[in-house]
């Protein structure tokens, strides 16, 4: 993507009316000032119970006025700091396997939904504001992204099943880079004045494609260095250089930063430090991602706040409720149909969850530094940044506070006393045998002493004994009644999907490897997949 690494890569926020404009006292000050907002936000967000991203924007517009300078909001901050670190961050805790189970309608909506929500959008935008068809286009690309971070942290206050997470996560990891090579398509397209639909699918497939290669280098060469440093703050330093080097590495090639940061994670997370670092590292790092994502989320929310201008909005308010509309249509018109036709080749998504991927498509980061980014030389640019943010401001509050509720109200979690009994048991268990593996490698190590290590041990193997019976009484039992609530406790889908998916890995590659005839391999796969698409969503 041309067009994005031309752009400054000292990116920083500059103060603006000030004598000493962009000092590194100043730049601090303003950073202690943010800080203790996000501090009072966080506070005021869980009496008020309403979501922490929307304080942070509203928290944003109210102390606009009362700064001493103007702190602007740098596109450039976004694409090569901001956006890496929580796509890093969303990819490393992103379970491959589950991921795999919801590919299909994953790859339907930011496949084949978001080009076509795109473009209706685009089409609406033209009708209703009268926009060339450029603008309309980019405005229409930049309208139909996802942000994620509101919605998965309304999810983590609201109990939903896991399958919905997983296709909410993967939607917005794959849909943002489709609309970053859309968006620089459109662009290169105005530049040149030609680009034939073969240039677009060349370019498409290039930038896809280069972007999974330089993802799958990088995170494959980073595999023997986890082994060979693993202590926590060495593994922390050298995902950081994973997460932003893929992201430059992929601006370098020209292809898509984006998917290079997305694989990168995606390997890191499941090949990497799962296999290859202990237990106390893998806390210490994941809670150091989670710590960099919410921080990172706060200080771009805040700056979102901070550079919408509410008299500039209130103007043009009569647009920006247009564009709201034209986004809705679209997203309606696409959500819907194709989530009807997975139940033609996988397993169906209850319409309840197609409520919800309808009234998540909140916007955020991403939209707002494509927004910044459109070329100074567009007609009407002003007015369309307006709008974008006007919308995102919208989108943050109205469907931001009103989406918890929204859930609560499908009744989307199904959890029992019954089941909750039983995840606690596994939790327990889990646990339990985690300490156990990590006193082994602590013996091996020389840290403890045998006589300590058998005794520690001894301690959980009582824990895993007593959580083993309890679960085997509850398996054990047949309740005549509630049949269909039983089914659902007693079957666990999501260890029977996880083992389904692993016989399915098992058997491609036998056949890669000439070891199985494809027509064994086949029948073999269709009846895993009939039991995949029987089992209940968890």
């Amino acid at each position: 993507m041309q067009w994005l690494s031309e752009r400054s890569l000292m990116a920083v926020p500059t103060v603006a009316g000030s004598d000493n404009q962009g000092t590194v006292a100043e730049l601090v000050i303003f950073l202690i000032v943010l800080l203790l907002v996000a501090t009072g936000v966080a506070l005021l967000s869980r009496r008020l119970r309403i979501p922490y991203i929307t304080g942070l924007v509203l928290a944003g517009l109210a102390i606009t006025e009362l700064l001493p300078g103007r702190i602007r909001l740098d596109s450039s901050l976004i694409f090569n700091l901001f956006l890496p670190i929580l796509l890093f961050e969303s990819a490393i805790n992103t379970d491959i396997s589950r991921l795999r189970s919801t590919f299909k309608p994953i790859a339907l909506l930011a496949g084949v939904g978001f080009p076509l929500c795109a473009a209706i959008t685009s089409v609406l935008l033209k009708l209703e504001l009268g926009l060339d068809w450029v603008p309309a286009l980019l405005v229409g690309v930049i309208l139909s992204i996802t942000d994620t971070a509101l919605v998965i942290a309304v999810f983590k206050e609201v109990s939903v099943p896991h399958r919905l997470v997983t296709l909410v996560e993967g939607e917005s990891l794959v849909n943002d880079d489709v609309a970053l090579v859309l968006f620089s398509l459109i662009l290169t397209a105005n530049s040149t004045g030609s680009l034939t639909p073969l240039d677009v699918v060349q370019e498409f497939l290039f930038v896809i494609v280069g972007g999974v290669l330089v993802g799958l280098a990088l995170g494959y060469l980073s595999i023997g260095l986890f082994s060979q440093a693993d202590d926590p703050l060495s593994v922390i330093l050298l995902t950081i250089a994973v997460a932003l080097g893929a992201f430059q590495l992929g601006e370098f090639f020209h292809v898509s930063g984006v998917v290079a940061v997305v694989v990168a994670g995606l390997i890191v997370g499941n090949l990497g430090v799962s296999r290859s670092t202990s237990a106390s590292t893998q806390v210490t790092l994941f809670s150091f991602w989670e710590f960099a994502g919410f921080g990172v989320n706060t200080f771009i929310f805040l700056l979102i706040g901070l550079e919408i201008n509410l008299v500039t909005l209130w103007q043009t308010l009569p647009a920006v409720l247009l564009a709201l509309i034209a986004y809705q249509v679209g997203r309606a018109l696409t959500v819907y149909p194709l989530l009807d036709l997975v139940r033609f080749f996988d397993k169906p998504i209850p319409v309840k969850w197609r409520h919800v991927l309808f009234l998540g498509n909140i916007k955020g980061s991403l939209s707002t530094a494509l927004a910044l980014s459109l070329p100074a030389n567009l007609p009407g640019r002003d007015k369309l940044v307006v709008i974008v943010l006007g919308i995102v401001l919208l989108s943050l509050v109205g469907q931001g506070v009103s989406l918890p509720g929204f859930i609560r109200r499908l009744k989307l979690d199904r959890h029992s006393e019954s089941r909750q009994q039983i995840e606690e048991l596994q939790a327990q268990l889990m646990t339990s045998k985690a300490a156990q593996d990590e006193l082994e490698s602590l013996l091996k190590s020389g840290v403890l002493p045998k006589s300590i290590y058998e005794e520690m041990r001894a301690a959980y193997q009582v824990r895993v004994a007593a959580s083993e019976r309890a679960l085997r009484e509850i398996y054990n039992q047949r309740p005549e009644d509630a049949a269909a609530e039983s089914s659902d406790l007693l079957k666990l889908d999501a260890i029977r999907r996880q083992l389904l998916l692993a016989e399915k890995q098992v058997l491609n590659d036998a056949l890669r490897r000439r070891i199985l005839s494809e027509e064994v391999v086949q029948e073999r796969i269709k009846t895993i997949n009939e039991q995949l698409l029987s089992l209940e969503d968890d």
